[in-house]
């Protein structure tokens, strides 16, 4: 698949265009940023990680029958990607207490909550990702009753999933935020709503579950060290390993050899 001109760049990626106007690549960075971009750096190999723990994931949600936007992994750093108009909306699932809502709520660090609670904000860096509610929503066109609905019922299933999926390789799934868009189904010729952009480490809190260890963006966010080590970690937990590389993590010095099973 031939890579054309850029389409966007964001934090952690870049869309580039191909010849069919509904498919684009996603290409993985290894820029990590924290604090709606304050904090930045690069940690070499990042990409590649998150490229392959996404596919992963997305895979086995799509086996389970979740629509996602994913069509293929291209290589080390790329995946084939329907074109999605995205929700201007971040949803998020907390199933234990920690970061923001420990601050704004008061809530321990740690409480096991008795459900897991939804939360919306609207995507936008300039103004912090604000927190809105379903009425923000509504009011304002972002997305309508039926497919937030529709979108709420999906996110909890895919959060039993993903659950059930790190608990049995011994990691607390503690929150995460995905995101979602519209593309373009061309079996039924229509627009559905398809899960988007990614869900690694760099979207997700994971903790392992004998001491609490934190296997996610956090270990950059915190200054904790060991960003590579960590989402190596997970990768080999899932039972991951494409071809083998050095990665080195640019700020501690470290490099890592890295070894992915060829799929």
């Amino acid at each position: 698949m031939n890579k054309g001109n850029k389409l966007y760049e964001g934090k952690a990626k870049i869309i580039y265009q191909t010849k069919d106007k509904n498919l684009v690549i996603q290409h993985f960075k290894d820029d990590a940023t924290a604090f709606n971009n304050l904090k930045k750096a690069k940690v070499e190999g990042k990409g590649v990680l998150n490229n392959r723990i996404s596919e992963f994931i997305l895979t086995n949600l799509m086996q389970s029958g979740i629509q996602t936007h994913l069509v293929r992994r291209l290589n080390m750093r790329e995946q084939l990607i329907k074109k999605a108009e995205i929700f201007p909306i971040e949803f998020i699932v907390r199933n234990i207490a920690t970061g923001s809502l420990t601050k704004r709520l008061g809530i321990a660090e740690g409480t096991i909550l008795e459900k897991p609670l939804l939360e919306y904000c609207l995507k936008k860096d300039e103004l912090n990702d604000p927190l809105i509610s379903r009425e923000h929503i509504f009011a304002f066109g972002w997305a309508n009753e039926n497919e937030i609905k529709f979108i709420d019922k999906i996110t909890l299933r895919i959060n039993d999933i993903l659950s059930g999926m790190f608990r049995a390789v011994g990691i607390k799934l503690v929150d995460f935020k995905i995101e979602y868009g519209k593309a373009w189904n061309k079996d039924t010729e229509e627009n559905e709503i398809v899960l988007a952009d990614e869900i690694s480490p760099d979207t997700c809190r994971l903790w392992d579950v004998k001491t609490e260890k934190k296997l996610d963006k956090d270990r950059f966010r915190k200054d904790l060290g060991n960003i590579i080590q960590a989402y190596q970690e997970v990768a080999r937990r899932l039972g991951i390993m494409p071809e083998e590389t050095n990665i080195s993590e640019v700020n501690f010095g470290k490099t890592i050899p890295i070894k992915f099973k060829k799929k």
